[in-house]
């Protein structure tokens, strides 16, 4: 397995993941694409199996406004991560994080962070066994104007 930057040659099987992380999501997944950032502050790997299959994705920014639980700016933010099932509990997500880790420092930051929905108790038992503390929980409202 190898832990790479995201380039055209990957949007047809990231998109795919993609959308198997965010299916309420698929229309607007294409267009928000950022295949190719034109700045530092975003990153996107993939995670290629030996064949060159992509079986894996992370997508990361860096959040310079204020961020849940954390006391510095900027923070590298692991905004999704993504295996295939076939893939999952071999080293893939830990290789992904590791990879935003150290990009996250190469940025300057001395944080990292995450969050995921309050009924998704798979992600946070992966993100407890990948290093992330849970920092606090948030509630989020809203009302219609």
């Amino acid at each position: 397995m190898k832990i790479v930057r995201a380039d055209s040659s990957h949007l047809e099987s990231w998109l795919k993941l993609r959308v198997a992380l965010w299916p309420d999501e698929k229309a607007n997944l294409a267009e928000d694409l950022p295949i190719m950032p034109r700045n530092n502050s975003l990153l996107n790997l993939v995670a290629l199996a030996d064949n060159g299959d992509v079986i894996g994705f992370a997508e990361a920014s860096l959040r310079r406004d204020y961020v849940n639980g954390c006391a510095t700016s900027p923070v590298g933010f692991l905004e999704g991560i993504y295996v295939e099932p076939a893939h999952r509990k071999t080293g893939v997500a830990r290789s992904l994080v590791k990879a935003v880790a150290e990009w996250s420092r190469t940025q300057g930051c001395a944080e990292f962070a995450s969050d995921s929905l309050i009924e998704n108790t798979d992600s946070h038992r992966m993100l407890k066994a990948l290093g992330f503390k849970e920092a606090e929980c948030v509630v989020y409202f809203r009302k219609l104007l």
